[in-house]
């Protein structure tokens, strides 16, 4: 199982960490032990001064494939969730200021952490679905999937021409604008379409 992750998915959050806004997906990879499982919660990470939350649409894939054309990537995913891609934002910056990749700061362990899987069926059409995400009570990110660059089958167009697909790897689709700090006894919660799916807690 991996972990394929998108950045700067919307305008807005490309814009708002002072990024370009590309022209094709961004895609880097978690491994599979940077997953965060329902009902853990998340050790602040001794590394970094920095934590930051980044809410997205996660989905799973449920079919193995490679080449897969847009028009048929809807046959490759049939459940899906929030997530979080937690980030080590004091890391990054070091990282990305000598030009050298950025995996520590993204790919540690338990920085992807995804809530309750339910089934796309249960939901109107993807390309149409909000989530919003809380801090401790209080509304911090609103997410809409209309407002993606690059839409889930786009997305699994891309990557695939490049990685073959396997059943349960998992795909974070972006963050959308209101990224911010986390610290320790903060507490999350993830809503899909009135739908709450992550709740989790940094200890």
């Amino acid at each position: 199982m991996k972990i394929i992750c998108v950045g700067r998915n919307y305008a807005d959050h490309a814009k708002e960490l002072g990024n370009q806004v590309p022209d094709e997906p961004v895609i880097f990879l978690k491994p599979k032990n940077a997953l965060l499982t329902p009902g853990n919660n998340l050790f602040y990470p001794a590394f970094t001064n920095e934590l930051h939350y980044e809410c997205e649409l996660v989905i799973k894939i449920c079919k193995n494939g490679k080449f897969i054309s847009a028009h048929k990537a809807h046959n490759y995913y049939e459940e899906v969730t929030l997530g979080i891609d937690f980030t080590a934002r004091d890391v990054q910056d070091k990282l990305k200021k000598n030009g050298l990749p950025w995996e520590k700061a993204k790919a540690f362990d338990s920085s992807a952490a995804v809530g309750t899987f339910i089934p796309i069926t249960s939901l109107p059409d993807l390309s149409d679905i909000s989530f919003d995400f809380y801090k401790n009570g209080e509304k911090v990110q609103e997410g809409h999937t209309r407002d993606m660059l690059f839409s889930i089958d786009a997305i699994i167009a891309d990557v695939t021409q490049y990685f073959s697909l396997n059943i349960g790897d998992l795909i974070f689709t972006g963050t959308p604008p209101g990224v911010g700090e986390c610290v320790i006894s903060d507490n999350f919660k993830g809503v899909l379409e009135g739908q709450e799916v992550l709740n989790l807690s940094v200890e």
